[in-house]
């Protein structure tokens, strides 16, 4: 048995304005499978759009983070925000980016005791402040950061993910997307 991936409509490929459907197939290519992410937000082009730009500019530019770091902030932030197809979709990302097929489950139950580094716990500190209590931020938030070696551009960068992602969170949980069946062993077993 299986659920729709979204409460709402997804359109057909042949549907889509070329742009989009280009993307979609281009991901299919690289990855062997469409995201739900992609078909869910589809049938909103313009929207589809501005979102997978500022993911882009977000996850895939040169950063004083490294990938598979900017991984850990979305599994932790998705975890504390309750996002299913999140902790699932980019935990199988941050198994692959860090080659570690448990640090992901770490991650998205609780980082405090995940097999990471004090460096990368203040970073998950602090990108949970951002998603969860961003009000509350202060100066001293920023100088935790700072002594351990992260530069505005990567507090930024920290900041701006957890933030990304909590919005992408929230609407992945109005639309009760589903993660797509390929990601739960995604990056557990070697490949073959």
């Amino acid at each position: 048995m299986h659920s729709p991936i979204s409460r709402f409509p997804v359109p057909a490929l042949d549907e889509l304005p070329a742009d989009v459907r280009n993307r979609i197939l281009e991901v299919q290519e690289k990855a062997g499978f469409v995201p739900n992410v992609f078909l869910t937000l589809a049938h909103r082009p313009d929207e589809f759009r501005a979102f997978f730009a500022y993911h882009d500019a977000l996850m895939e530019k040169e950063s004083g983070l490294s990938k598979a770091e900017r991984e850990m902030i979305v599994v932790a932030t998705s975890g504390a925000n309750q996002c299913q197809y999140c902790v699932v979709a980019h935990g199988a990302i941050l198994r692959v980016r860090a080659r570690n097929p448990l640090l992901a489950d770490q991650v998205a139950v609780n980082y405090r005791k995940a097999d990471i580094t004090p460096r990368q716990r203040a970073m998950l500190t602090f990108a949970l402040k951002v998603a969860l209590h961003s009000a509350e931020i202060g100066d001293d938030d920023l100088a935790a950061l700072r002594e351990h070696g992260f530069a505005d551009p990567d507090i930024w960068d920290i900041g701006a993910v957890a933030a990304f992602f909590a919005m992408s969170n929230r609407l992945a949980n109005m639309t009760s997307m589903r993660p797509n069946e390929e990601f739960f062993l995604m990056g557990r077993l070697p490949r073959s």
